[in-house]
Parts: structure tokens; C-alpha cells; sequence
């Protein structure tokens, strides 16, 4: 009798372990756990009524995803290359934000997302600084490149007020712990 059991047990934890395997390994895009990366932005500031003005930034980014559907981040960037605007220097010195991400988990090595947070912006046109932050949302995609390394290209609307937008257009790399 207690020979049945133990097999009965043995072949229940078997087929728990096979289908926790199977459901892993069914959405393939799905990345899982704490994450952190870095990413290039080619930001675009469109002043309304001066024009606009490209600039560069660098930042990074941490993470977790509390579902493989939602996650949850802290990013923070600094301005590498700024631009000219009718004899002004523009510039974007530093943003930071939190956000909640929305990923399409799906079978392929692709992930879709979206992207909803608050950002805080500091910025420079000729003597004129601006701080202040915004709703911020977006769209992108992560690419799975290695069991933890994911590429990543994303779109974001940073800031918007009266005064100007930011745009950025970025690209990246993730680690996955």
C-alpha cells in the first residue's frame, strides 16, 4: 500500500513539474524576474513656436515583471548630444520616471509592449531652463537575443505641455536575472 502511494506521488510530481515546464516554455517571448538595461535615445524637442531640435540621451533602466504581462520600471537618462536652434543651445541635462509596462507575450522571440508612466524632464533653450514632468506612454518591442539578453526598440512621448514635447526614439539592450 504505502509502496502505491509513494508511486501515485512520484507520477503526480512528475506531471506538476512536466506542466510547469510546458507552460514555460509555450510562451517563449515571455522574459521573467528583475531586469536592468541601457539605452540610446535620439530625442526629438519640438519647441511650438521655435522649431525643434534633436538631441541624444543615454539611460538606464531596472525593473521586475510582476506578471509576464505587466511590469513594472524605474528609468533615469542624461543628455550625451545636444543641438542648435536659431543660434540657442538646446539641450535635454537629465529625465527620470517610473512605469508600468503592458507585454504581449506571445510564442515568437518578440515581445510587444506598451508603456505608461510619469517622467520628469529637465531642459535647456538658450538661457531658459525648464523642469517639470508629464504623463509619459509608448511602444516597443524586446527581442530575445540570448537566454537572458534582450535587444530593444521603443518609441516614447516623454513630455507634452504648452511649451514644448519630447520625443524619443530608442534603442537598447536588457539583461534578465
Amino acid at each position: 500500500m504505502t509502496s502505491k502511494i509513494l508511486l501515485v506521488a512520484a507520477a503526480t510530481t512528475g506531471l506538476l513539474f512536466a506542466g510547469s515546464a510546458t507552460a514555460q516554455d509555450m510562451y517563449k517571448s515571455g522574459m521573467g524576474g528583475l531586469y536592468a538595461g541601457l539605452n540610446y535615445t535620439f530625442m526629438n524637442m519640438d519647441f511650438d513656436r521655435a522649431g525643434d531640435a534633436d538631441v541624444g540621451t543615454l539611460s538606464g533602466k531596472v525593473g521586475v515583471q510582476a506578471t509576464d504581462y505587466i511590469g513594472v520600471e524605474a528609468r533615469a537618462g542624461f543628455g550625451v548630444d545636444d543641438d542648435r536652434l536659431f543660434g540657442q543651445d538646446v539641450a535635454l541635462d537629465n529625465f527620470f520616471g517610473g512605469y508600468v509596462t503592458f507585454n504581449m507575450v506571445n510564442e515568437s522571440a518578440v515581445t510587444p509592449y506598451a508603456v505608461l508612466g510619469f517622467t520628469r524632464v529637465e531642459a535647456e533653450f538658450g538661457p531658459a531652463k525648464d523642469d517639470d514632468s508629464d504623463f509619459s506612454y509608448g511602444a516597443g518591442l524586446n527581442v530575445k537575443l540570448a537566454q537572458n539578453l534582450s535587444g530593444n526598440l521603443e518609441y516614447m512621448r516623454y513630455y507634452d505641455d504648452s511649451n514644448y514635447t519630447v520625443d524619443g526614439l530608442g534603442l537598447g539592450l536588457q539583461l534578465n536575472f
